[in-house]
């Protein structure tokens, strides 16, 4: 019996249309990720940033509105980046009382007591699969505290408003999650039991090949003791974001598509083609990219995507996505009348500033384009000016501006990123617009 589909959630804009140029802060070559569930403040307020869909981050929420007038907004951008470099395991003697959810200054305006932000809702005594973004991977142990009962929310957080003894500890966890914003470390615990109402739950990730120190205030509620009136997890998660098909041979294709998301956390996703009343299941990953292999040539294909959580509930299935592989001995799709040209700007260590030149080579204009390509390292696009940017896993989508989306015979239009990279990552030489693959300058 098929599946039915569901229109999939939009896909997590990382870029900005328009002119404006956003320069990473300096810290963010030191950043190496946060907790994205439960979400940390900086992780939360970015997301809410991002919700208006322009490119930017403008959170609605008080609190985060209120943290960016504090700190203004580098604190979001670089949300995995709240950090001591020398703290050594000294975390108590170094950071003062009030300043644990913001250590550094740059982050003073994440350390407000108050009530009002963002939360995650959480059952008392429930197992929890902790996800963390694996922005650069170490070695190291994750510590999970939490508030004791009767703290003062309304206060900044301080050492005594924990309780004295970690509910959780765990050293050096698989990376094995991929979440909306890359590689995320996870693992398995319990949350303490007896809890309710508002709470934090505060990690401390201590490298153990440097001094180096990672805080995360997660703010919770708590609803109520697992096992007692809600039961068991019924929860499904959302529908995943519509695939993307890239790097389309005769017999080959990857698969892209924006994560789901659960209450509890993602565990698989499913891949199925459709082939008329029962459609077919090629794929299972924990990850959100497959690689299909075996296709025939000159041939269309539909495929759609379901996840799944630990406790076995199954979402909508995506929108499909379609596609036709090339002629057989073909290669990849031949190219078609646009040429790409990728200008390294100015790089830096953990990062670069890239410009993307796309001509129309043909004899009609291009009315609207979409630029894709799969980066082969870690790279990420940070930001984006004069179009908008997205990405999943390794794969990117860019589209034009409002005002740049016919493009001549003949002409061109250019669009620039800011990114972070790894050494050794090397810069992408396939890409396709609408569809078609072009040639590279």
């Amino acid at each position: 019996m098929k599946i039915t589909r569901k229109q999939g959630l939009v896909g997590l804009l990382v870029g900005a249309s328009g002119l404006s140029v956003l320069v990473l802060p300096p810290q963010a070559a030191q950043a190496h990720g946060g907790m994205t569930y439960p979400a940390t403040r900086t992780y939360a307020c970015y997301k809410d940033g991002l919700a208006g869909g322009t490119g930017d981050v403008n959170p609605t929420n008080p609190a985060c509105a209120e943290a960016v007038r504090i700190s203004g907004k580098t604190p979001l951008w670089n949300w995995f980046g709240n950090l001591i470099s020398n703290a050594g395991g000294r975390h108590q003697e170094i950071i003062p009382d009030g300043n644990l959810c913001g250590p550094q200054e740059t982050f003073a305006g994440f350390r407000q007591g108050r009530t009002d932000w963002p939360t995650t809702e959480l059952t008392a005594g429930a197992d929890i699969t902790f996800r963390y973004n694996a922005w650069a991977p170490h070695p190291g142990t994750w510590y999970q505290y939490v508030t004791k009962d009767g703290w003062n929310p309304n206060e900044p957080l301080g050492w005594d408003d924990l309780e004295p003894v970690p509910f959780d500890q765990v050293t050096n966890p698989p990376i094995n999650g991929s979440g909306p914003d890359g590689a995320e470390y996870t693992w398995n615990a319990t949350l303490p039991e007896g809890k309710s109402g508002y709470h934090v739950i505060y990690s401390i990730w201590q490298r153990s090949d440097s001094p180096e120190a990672f805080y995360n205030c997660s703010d919770v509620v708590f609803t109520g003791e697992d096992g007692g009136g809600e039961g068991p997890d019924t929860q499904a998660p959302t529908a995943p974001g519509t695939p993307t098909a890239s790097a389309v041979t005769s017999s080959t294709a990857t698969l892209s598509w924006p994560a789901a998301r659960d209450n509890v956390a993602v565990t698989r996703y499913d891949l199925y083609r459709e082939a008329g009343q029962t459609d077919e299941l090629v794929a299972t990953t924990s990850g959100t990219t497959a690689n299909l292999t075996g296709l025939a040539a000159e041939t269309p294909y539909t495929y759609y995507v379901v996840a799944r959580d630990a406790a076995g509930n199954v979402s909508s299935a995506s929108s499909p996505v379609t596609f036709t592989t090339a002629a057989e001995g073909g290669g990849e799709q031949p190219a078609g009348d646009c040429q790409v040209t990728w200008a390294v700007a100015n790089a830096w260590e953990g990062g670069f500033t890239a410009n993307v030149t796309l001509k129309n080579t043909g004899t009609t204009p291009i009315n609207g384009w979409k630029l894709e390509w799969v980066f082969s390292g870690g790279q990420r696009v940070s930001q984006a000016w004069s179009a908008t940017a997205e990405q999943h896993d390794h794969h990117v989508t860019v589209t034009n501006a409002s005002w740049n989306g016919t493009v001549a015979p003949g002409a061109s239009v250019t669009f620039g990123l800011n990114g972070t990279q790894a050494a050794g990552d090397r810069q992408p030489d396939l890409f396709t617009v609408n569809g078609s693959t072009c040639t590279t300058a």
